[in-house]
């Protein structure tokens, strides 16, 4: 799973949440609970606009309070990272995986719900293998 820092702020009544690591983050909750649950919607929104400019997102940085990202979303954050760390396109992952380009624009689209085999494929592909754990929630 992967976990934001976030920032929480006093703001006359409301919550401010913004994040060290996307410095585009801003939303609010009326208490802490709230802003938290907005922090994560907010933060996969933040994710989307830097896929979709091609833009890095960064591996989360330490801080005690955190929004953690769906795991699809995660998921294809990790794909997306992986893909430009190893300087592979989209037109060149379409090409491993015999996929037409919109397929390849829906595992990348965190507002898509793709499948879990096609996530595990796409990761394949980039030399990655897909590992999911279950550890006890308290």
């Amino acid at each position: 799973m992967l976990a934001y820092p976030i920032e929480l702020t006093d703001d006359d009544g409301t919550v401010l949440v913004t994040s060290p690591d996307f410095p585009e983050l801003s939303t609010f909750g009326d208490d802490r609970a709230e802003a938290i649950a907005r922090a994560s919607d907010a933060l996969d929104e933040a994710i989307a606009a830097r896929i979709h400019h091609r833009e890095d997102i960064p591996a989360p940085s330490a801080g005690q309070s955190l929004a953690a990202l769906p795991t699809l979303t995660a998921v294809k954050v990790l794909l997306y990272q992986g893909m430009r760390a190893q300087g592979i396109g989209k037109a060149e992952l379409a090409r491993r995986l015999g996929w037409h380009m919109p397929q390849v624009d829906r595992v990348l689209d965190v507002n898509h719900h793709s499948r879990l085999d096609q996530m595990d494929a796409a990761l394949r592909a980039i030399g990655c293998r897909l590992s999911v754990e279950a550890t006890n929630a308290a």
